[in-house]
């Protein structure tokens, strides 16, 4: 499989490169005004117009067929004898094409297949004199000049037939000149133009007298029009000048009326004048008198309404002065009271916090002092019977090793029994004691009575009492009462001494 693959990537490559180059010199591109023929590997060749397309080198072939539109001189060359036998030299332009549908290009490609435009028109020409010599024979002169493009309708459908053969279309056919043998067609225009010129001759004297009798016709009527006119206008005037006179008679009657009643009118004015203007008059002294009346009352209204309103202003400002003062006066007891119910608040509540914290600091004092009164009363119970136990041990030692033994713990426990002590930062007290004695001499007593209540224990215990021990060390004891303790060292003592008394 290895070697052939290494066979295979050469042959792929090879391939590739060959169709590569294939297409690259094969391509081809038809304009849209030709078409290229590709033929040589099937029976129908291809055909390209305005595509592109691939031409096999060596197996195929290419060629052209041009498809633009082509113009072609028709001539006679000589004369050529009409219906009429009248010889005429004609020279036209017909426009053609090469047919595109499939069977008309089929038809042009085995005619003018890689011929040029100039080729075609040569090839085409013959034909086309041809039909257009056996169009001319069919007409006459008269008809072939006035109806040119039906002569060139007629060869153009003559020849189309023909070209069908070749694989043309004819687009279209126009006659440029015609031209006669002996100079008819000069003449025949020369004839219509006598005729013509006979006719505008005649149609210009007919004008003539038409608008001659036009003319007199509209001078009669003009005349009788204005005849009739100025007997209209005359009469018109006669009744003008009556209708005026008439105006003038009621004109005259009118304005003597109107003077006599302007008379009577104005004297009824003047009447109604002095009428009016002694009531004017007497109005406007009743209305003078209604006036001062107002202005007395009005004066009145005025000095009332100021005095009262005076008044009124002095008592409003009173009374909201008082109301002022009063409120000013209430504010401030109402502050005061407020400020004294808020200091007495503030001093009870502060006497109960104080009060309450030194109920929680006693009761957290004697809380403590019972509780270390009863570990050291339990400390001491259970020393006391560890001592009881050891006190038959000890009785192999004697009395005096025994007594050693305890004054050396004095000390220890006379540590134990204070440090309680030593944790309490401040002591408040809150009551008097009891049987007259002070807190602070209660408290004072606290060690000494703790300390002697343990002594007493070890009397009971081990029958040694260290207070005489303590006594017998003094000089009373030596001297005059002669106690002495034996066995007990000179530092036993004296740690008794300093353990019970510590003061002396």
């Amino acid at each position: 499989m290895g070697d052939m693959g290494r066979f295979l990537i050469p042959l792929i490559i090879a391939a590739v490169v060959f169709l590569i180059i294939i297409i690259v010199t094969g391509y081809v591109k038809a304009p849209p005004d030709k078409a290229f023929i590709i033929s040589g590997l099937r029976k129908d060749p291809k055909i390209l117009i305005g595509q592109a397309g691939i031409k096999l080198p060596f197996l195929q072939r290419k060629d052209v067929l041009v498809l633009k539109q082509i113009s072609i001189d028709i001539k006679t060359n000589g004369y050529v004898p009409t219906l009429d036998f009248i010889g005429v030299d004609i020279d036209a332009v017909a426009k053609v094409r090469v047919k595109t549908d499939p069977e008309g290009i089929k038809v042009a490609m085995k005619n003018f297949l890689n011929m040029t435009e100039k080729q075609i028109c040569e090839a085409l020409t013959d034909s086309l004199q041809g039909n257009m010599r056996e169009i001319i024979g069919t007409v006459k002169l008269k008809e072939l000049n006035t109806d040119r493009k039906k002569f060139g309708d007629e060869v153009q459908s003559k020849a189309q037939t023909d070209m069908n053969a070749l694989g043309i279309e004819i687009i279209s056919c126009n006659i440029q000149r015609i031209e006669d043998e002996k100079g008819l067609i000069i003449a025949l225009g020369q004839d219509n133009m006598s005729q013509i010129q006979k006719d505008a001759s005649i149609a210009k004297a007919q004008a003539e007298k038409d608008v001659a009798v036009a003319e007199a016709e509209a001078k009669r009527l003009a005349n009788e029009a204005q005849v009739a006119a100025e007997t209209e206008i005359a009469a018109r005037k006669n009744e003008l000048r009556i209708r005026q006179a008439e105006l003038k008679r009621e004109s005259d009657v009118k304005q003597a009326e109107a003077d006599a009643a302007y008379e009577i009118q104005q004297q009824e004015q003047r009447k109604t004048i002095e009428v009016a203007t002694a009531n004017a008059n007497i109005a406007r002294q009743e209305r003078e008198i209604e006036l001062k009346k107002k202005d007395v009352e009005v004066t009145e209204q005025t000095l009332d309404a100021q005095i009262k309103k005076k008044a009124e202003a002095e008592k409003y400002a009173r009374q909201q002065q008082a109301e002022a003062e009063l409120f000013e006066r209430q504010r401030k007891a109402e502050a005061e009271r407020f400020e004294r119910e808020k200091e007495a608040e503030a001093r009870k509540v502060q006497a109960e916090a104080e009060l309450y914290a030194k109920a929680k600091e006693a009761e957290g004092i004697r809380a403590v002092g019972e509780a270390e009164a009863k570990a050291i009363e339990a400390k001491g119970i259970a020393e006391a019977e560890a001592l009881e136990k050891k006190a038959e041990a000890m009785k192999k030692y004697g009395q005096a090793a025994m007594m050693e033994m305890i004054v050396k713990a004095l000390p220890e426990m006379a540590a134990a029994i204070a440090k309680p002590m030593e944790s309490i930062d401040r002591i408040t007290i809150i009551d008097g004691g009891a049987n007259g004695e002070s807190g602070v001499s209660q408290m004072g007593g606290y060690v000494p009575n703790v300390l002697a209540k343990t002594i007493e224990s070890v009397k009971e215990v081990t029958g040694l009492d260290l207070v005489e021990v303590m006594k017998a060390q003094t000089y009373d004891a030596k001297v005059n009462r002669n106690i002495n303790v034996s066995g007990l060292s000179d530092e036993a003592a004296k740690t008794v001494s300093e353990t019970l008394n510590p003061e002396g």
